[in-house]
């Protein structure tokens, strides 16, 4: 995960908590990498204490020897890993590392991490891009239910509002990924095409 604030954070907790093994965080000053994986909470909870999660590279105490190594922002998008998670900057992904990205999925959770140019190749080399206008829709689906509870005057509990958000992420993931199947384009240009698609419908 690059970006590891808030964004950042709570992906890697429910990739953490779903099973998957968080190897690489990093912050605007620097990374850490650790084979077996990090827990996100004690990371960020180090990071908060320390001041950078460049500080936090050891599970446990440095001399327990189960610690792993700093890194540079550049070098955590390299790394070997089944899921890559650029939620910091824009333009992070570009055509000068994009051949060197060794991730099998990349979860834009930044606005705009990958460069037009980075984008051809990765689908050359067969990576999945899950497009930003898709990843990070959720913040925004949020703010829709906000408005709309007040609309109502409603109010609904955390859990309705989780499962409303999953629904929605689900079905759109699903659109997208029927549309790029059909016109046999990548994620990001099928999610382009549906949005296209439904405003035209809207105003025939």
């Amino acid at each position: 995960v690059q970006g590891f604030g808030n964004v950042g954070y709570n992906v890697a907790k429910f990739l953490f908590e779903a099973g998957f093994k968080i190897i690489g965080l990093s912050d605007s000053r620097g990374g850490i990498y650790f084979e077996e994986g990090f827990d996100p909470g004690k990371a960020m909870a180090c990071k908060l204490e320390k001041g950078k999660i460049a500080e936090c590279y050891c599970v446990g105490s440095v001399i327990d020897g189960r610690c792993g190594v700093r890194i540079t922002n550049e070098r955590l998008l390299e790394l070997p890993v089944d899921i890559l998670v650029p939620a910091a900057l824009e333009n992070v992904i570009t055509k000068g590392n994009a051949s060197k990205i060794k991730a099998k999925i990349i979860l834009e959770m930044a606005n705009g991490p990958t460069t037009p140019e980075a984008d051809k190749i990765l689908a050359k080399k067969g990576v999945v891009v899950i497009p930003d206008i898709l990843a990070n829709a959720g913040g925004v689906t949020v703010s829709y239910f906000e408005w709309k509870q007040n609309l109502s005057d409603q109010h609904w509990t955390k859990n309705e509002v989780n499962q409303k958000l999953k629904e929605k992420m689900v079905k759109a993931f699903g659109g997208v990924w029927e549309t790029s199947q059909k016109h046999k384009v990548d994620l990001r240009t099928g999610a382009y095409i549906l949005a296209i698609d439904r405003i035209v419908g809207k105003m025939v």
